[in-house]
């Protein structure tokens, strides 16, 4: 076959993440193409039980709109996610705040139940450099159950969609949403304390182990330096590429495309770096 024509499908529409289209593209292929439904769902599987875990990558999150209206707007009847996002970015930063025009890049945080959709909208580099969680339900039941149902349902039915794809051993395993800056309450009141990068346990000091793991310092520091280090090549190799598609290898990357996949990969890989750096400093060796 020379190519997979789709009209009016996810994989063509804008406005769903890129997630969607990836999947949506390669069950209609294993499907139609490779003729085997057993390997789309076991896909299908894979990729939801991914997501619950936090383990997509945030640039496949992203989804765009386009602003047409303001806040301020008379016009402006009922709240829609992403412009309330610019105007909170407004409030932040006005002067790197999108204008009426552009599209507005955005992905839905975990903010607990009963906050509309417009309260959970926000920009994936503030979402990534503040470790605010991404709303892995709303992905799942707004974003991927309606094309996947209309994929698989003449070829299973609908109910064995919903008990089989949606339902199961592979969604029982959910990461554990990390908590929210200002969320209030109680959490004014949190403390946070560091953890023994051995065993886990909290620490009343900022050293690096426990007593209980003392005996192992230089396995443990050994394991902590090897993610230092592979943070180190993923980010270099990262940073070159971008320098590349720059067109110099001798000057900081200046580029701000946010479709890139790479943008937000590289931020990403960064944050990582630097706090992967500040767990081995609490070593405190001297050479």
């Amino acid at each position: 076959y020379d190519k997979l024509d789709t009209k009016g499908l996810e994989t063509v529409r804008r406005d769903n993440c890129l997630l969607v289209r990836r999947m949506v593209e390669s069950c209609l292929k294993k499907i139609l193409i490779e003729r085997n439904v057993d390997a789309a769902i076991a896909y299908t599987k894979h990729i939801i039980s991914e997501l619950l875990q936090n383990k997509i990558d945030i640039s496949l999150l992203v989804i765009t709109k386009g602003l047409s209206k303001s806040t301020e707007s008379d016009d402006y009847k009922v709240k829609q996610a992403h412009t309330e996002l610019a105007a909170r970015m407004k409030k932040r930063d006005p002067g790197s705040a999108p204008v009426l025009g552009e599209r507005i890049a955005y992905v839905i945080i975990d903010k607990g139940k009963n906050v509309p959709l417009y309260d959970k909208a926000e920009d994936p580099v503030f979402a990534l450099t503040n470790n605010i969680p991404i709303d892995c339900d709303y992905y799942m039941s707004n974003q991927l159950q309606n094309p996947i149902e209309r994929i698989f349902e003449p070829i299973i039915g609908l109910a064995k969609v919903k008990s089989d794809l949606f339902a199961g051993d592979h969604t029982r395993k959910r990461s554990k949403p990390g908590l929210v800056q200002n969320s209030g309450g109680m959490m004014n009141f949190a403390v946070k304390k560091l953890k023994c990068l051995g065993c886990k346990a909290p620490l009343s000091g900022d050293q690096a182990l426990c007593g209980s793991c003392i005996e192992q310092e230089a396995n443990v520091y050994g394991k902590q330096l090897s993610v230092v280090v592979t943070a180190e090549q993923q980010f270099a190799r990262l940073w070159t590429q971008c320098q590349n598609c720059q067109g110099s290898l001798h000057q900081d990357v200046l580029c701000s495309s946010r479709d890139c996949p790479i943008f937000y990969k590289r931020i990403k890989v960064q944050k990582e770096l630097g706090e992967a750096q500040l767990a081995l400093d609490r070593f405190k060796y001297e050479w």
